[in-house]
């Protein structure tokens, strides 16, 4: 038993590697390549074989690699949210071959998100954002909605293609958002029949445009600071308990040099 634990210890630190590792990035980037190529024509044409065998081959040290990960961990294998993406994302791949759901595949390129830390800790920060983008996310919902019904009601009778009823102002308000076509498209052609629609547009761009979405960059970016912050502090928390357990160990090691210096003494006191 305790050689079986042992076993599965070190196949355990075999699969996270960093050699492996760099192994099923670079078998991803391959795999994400072949994808690729399959939907030519031409290349389908020449080896598409060829690309659907190396397709198999990866797929299936992808699944090993998650066996191997399920045998060694057991079930903390689930504990890690980024294992169970890795599950959920191979399970996916092994859809049938055939139909509309083979497009699935491409989704275990997304693996690369959990192999690379770069990727995971930009996901993290977005997971983290979350709340604070919901907060500003109703708050420009809020702002569509009465934006929109004062486009509904200002602009609906002579523009209904653009603000006829409540959705369609609410897409068009998107699109002026984005800064898409707004303004030879949508916000002159207005101003045409209401000079004074200027008024109107200059204030939601402001707001919705530069206002708004630029609130959600701060918001992502002031959680990915905190996050490196608080991983500087858990790094020198680290360091600092590492230096403190090896001081320890000094003062206990002197300790025993000392009583070993008072035991000689005595015996050679004693011999004299």
């Amino acid at each position: 038993m305790q050689q079986e634990s042992q076993f599965k210890t070190r196949l355990g630190l075999w699969v996270e590697s960093e050699r492996v590792q760099h192994i099923l990035i670079a078998l991803i980037i391959i795999n994400a390549v072949t994808l690729g190529l399959e939907t030519s024509s031409r290349a389908m044409e020449t080896a598409g074989g060829f690309l659907k065998l190396i397709d198999r081959l990866l797929l299936a040290v992808f699944v090993s690699e998650i066996l191997v990960k399920l045998y060694a961990f057991g079930g903390r294998f689930f504990r890690n949210p980024w294992n169970v993406f890795d599950f959920l994302v191979v399970g996916i791949a092994l859809v049938p071959s055939s139909g509309p759901l083979t497009v699935l595949r491409v989704l275990r390129v997304l693996r690369l998100v959990s192999m690379v830390p770069r990727f995971r800790f930009v996901v993290e920060s977005l997971l983290r954002a979350i709340p604070g983008i919901l907060s500003i996310a109703g708050l420009l919902l809020i702002l569509f909605y009465v934006a929109a019904v004062m486009a509904t009601g200002l602009f609906g009778s002579s523009f209904p293609q653009w603000f006829g009823s409540m959705g369609e102002s609410m897409y068009s308000l998107f699109q002026i958002m984005t800064l898409e076509s707004w303004s030879m498209g949508i916000a002159r052609p207005v101003m045409e029949v209401y000079p004074w629609a200027w008024a109107y547009f200059v204030p939601f761009i402001l707001i919705a445009t530069f206002t708004m979405l630029n609130l959600f960059i701060a918001i992502i970016v002031s959680t990915m600071q905190s996050m490196v912050e608080e991983q500087k502090d858990r790094e020198t928390e680290e360091i600092g308990a590492v230096v403190h357990e090896e001081h320890l160990q000094l003062q206990h090691t002197i300790r025993e040099l000392q009583e070993e210096i008072r035991a000689l003494r005595e015996t050679l006191s004693s011999r004299q």
